[in-house]
C-alpha cells in the first residue's frame, strides 16, 4: 500500500475511533497495521479500538507487541494494565500498572 494511501487510511481509521465506531476502526486499522507493522502510533490506536470494542485478546496481543518495541511507552503499560484487569486477571495487570505508574509518578 503506498504511503499516501497508508496516511489516509490512518486518517479514516482516526475519524472512525474519534467517532466512537471502535469496531469499524479496528477494522481499518488493522489493514494499516498489516501494511506498515512498525507504525506503533497505528498499531496503539487499533489496540485502543480493540479495547473499547471489548476484544480484550486482540487488544492484549497488539499491546504486548508495542511494548516489545518501545518498553517505554506508558499509555501501553496503563492500557494493558486495564486490558488485563477486564479480563479478570489482576495478578497480571499488577506490573504493566506499576510500571505506568513509576514513569508518570502517579
Amino acid at each position: 500500500m503506498p504511503i499516501e494511501k497508508l496516511a489516509e487510511e490512518y486518517k479514516r481509521g482516526r475519524r472512525f475511533f474519534d467517532s466512537q465506531d471502535y469496531v469499524g476502526a479496528a477494522r481499518i486499522l488493522a489493514q494499516v497495521v498489516g501494511a506498515a507493522p512498525d507504525n506503533l502510533a497505528a498499531r496503539l490506536l487499533l489496540a485502543r479500538a480493540y479495547y473499547h470494542s471489548a476484544q480484550l485478546g486482540r487488544a492484549e496481543a497488539e499491546l504486548r507487541l508495542v511494548l516489545e518495541r518501545d518498553p517505554a511507552e506508558g499509555y501501553a503499560c496503563l492500557l494493558l494494565g486495564r486490558t488485563l484487569q477486564r479480563q479478570n486477571r489482576p495478578k497480571d495487570a499488577e506490573p504493566y500498572l506499576r510500571m505506568h505508574a513509576a514513569m508518570t509518578g502517579e
